[in-house]
């Protein structure tokens, strides 16, 4: 059975996979993807209506890996961000114009996202493998022996290095001998898009409750996008309502900073928990993205994290390779591992605090809280250092996070 080789062997082709894939395909190296599903299918769940949202700090990223003027022309602008608690009094603000950048973030559906990036594939030299799934990793000193599954026939394969793109329940994470630590906050996120009477004028809200966080996020033609997180006791009541009911449920939770919510889309739920992977790398093996830590979704940093982890792995293996290493060693790997540990550490900290402080109901807390906002809000080095993290600045090392190319000489 003939056995086909690469450089790099992605698992998973959604928005991180792919993404990684753009990035690394400047490279001289052979780089396959192995996807479930084809971009243009519908069953394609990296790839639907939802929202997600992008950090100043990922759009340098992605200027680095040269799409970044393709996915601007389809993304709305986060020109400012209201951090609020509900019952307390207090707010933080944090503006563009303060932070002297063009947005603070950028919105963008992810079927747009996976259309630019479906466009950058074809344009390069990845060979997509798909639709197939990997099933079994055999390790060799040299390289890594991967058997995939496609269309009913089993495949053999080699590469130097394997990256694990493939979410949060990630297989290859576990056929790689990597554990995960996981923690149920037994809470669940509604997501839609909605309209409301007043124009957002490109704001993006953060309402902390008692059950959860609500975050608006601004889209075009004055939608919004909406996370409202909910406990696992009373989601599902909430789901049920007709779209009046809850249009209703949302403005009494909410409140009234845009003015009665007019309009609903889809309605669709996921169970939020937090999971971490044990170790980044094993043995010719890299973990990136949700297979390596899948976040609460409060302050938006899931996508923006996967994106720093791609511009470091990248960044290793353009020096691997300038110098002539081989790129799947425990030495390059462990250089991956060491340079996302703080970055990767200090953001799922940050999120989990925020979940964890705003959802005690304590009467002290909740006082402290509403302090602490204000202090954030009008305390310059406290919003300066909220806004890095939240903008994905507070950790610049590679070249793409700078928004520069990958190769010095592509300059």
């Amino acid at each position: 059975m003939q056995t086909t080789s690469y450089d790099v062997l992605i698992a998973g082709g959604g928005m991180v996979g792919a993404s990684l894939a753009v990035a690394l395909s400047r490279l001289p190296i052979k780089i396959g993807l192995v996807e479930a599903y084809p971009f243009e299918e519908s069953a394609q769940p990296a790839y639907d209506d939802r929202a997600i949202a992008l950090s100043y700090g990922s759009s340098q990223i992605l200027k680095g890996m040269g799409v970044w003027s393709s996915i601007e022309s389809v993304t709305s602008a986060i020109n400012s961000i209201h951090i609020s608690d509900r019952g307390h009094f207090g707010a933080t603000r944090l503006n563009a114009k303060q932070q002297q950048v063009p947005a603070l973030g950028y919105l963008i559906q992810s079927r747009d996202y996976g259309q630019v990036l479906q466009k950058a594939l074809a344009d390069s030299n990845v060979e997509l493998l798909q639709p197939a799934s990997l099933s079994a990793i055999q390790r060799n000193d040299q390289h890594l022996g991967v058997s995939i599954e496609s269309k009913g026939e089993t495949k053999q394969l080699k590469t130097t290095l394997l990256v694990a793109c493939d979410g949060a329940n990630s297989a290859v994470r576990v056929m790689a001998g990597i554990g995960s630590t996981v923690h149920d906050y037994e809470q669940v996120a509604i997501i839609a898009n909605v309209t409301t009477s007043k124009p957002h004028n490109n704001q993006a809200f953060e309402r902390f409750t008692e059950q959860g966080p609500i975050a608006l996020l601004p889209m075009s033609k004055n939608r919004s996008s909406l996370v409202w997180t909910l406990t696992n006791d009373n989601h599902q009541a909430i789901l049920d309502l007709d779209d009046v009911a809850f249009l209703k449920a949302l403005g009494d939770a909410f409140g009234y900073r845009l003015g009665r919510f007019t309009k609903v889309g889809e309605r669709s739920s996921f169970p939020l928990k937090l999971t971490t992977a044990n170790e980044l790398v094993a043995p010719r093996v890299a973990i990136v993205g949700n297979a390596a830590h899948a976040l609460h979704p409060v302050a938006g940093q899931g996508l923006n994290l996967a994106l720093r982890d791609i511009a470091e792995l990248a960044e290793q293996v353009a020096l691997a390779l300038d110098s002539d290493q081989d790129i799947g060693s425990m030495s390059v790997l462990h250089e991956y591992a060491e340079q996302r540990k703080s970055d990767t550490q200090t953001t799922v900290r940050y999120t989990d605090s925020l979940v964890k402080l705003f959802t005690n109901d304590d009467f002290l807390l909740g006082h402290a809280r509403a302090v602490g906002l204000m202090a954030v809000d009008r305390l310059p080095l406290f919003r300066q250092l909220l806004a890095k993290q939240s903008m994905g600045l507070a950790h610049r090392t590679s070249r793409l996070s700078r928004g520069l190319p990958l190769l010095k000489e592509s300059l």
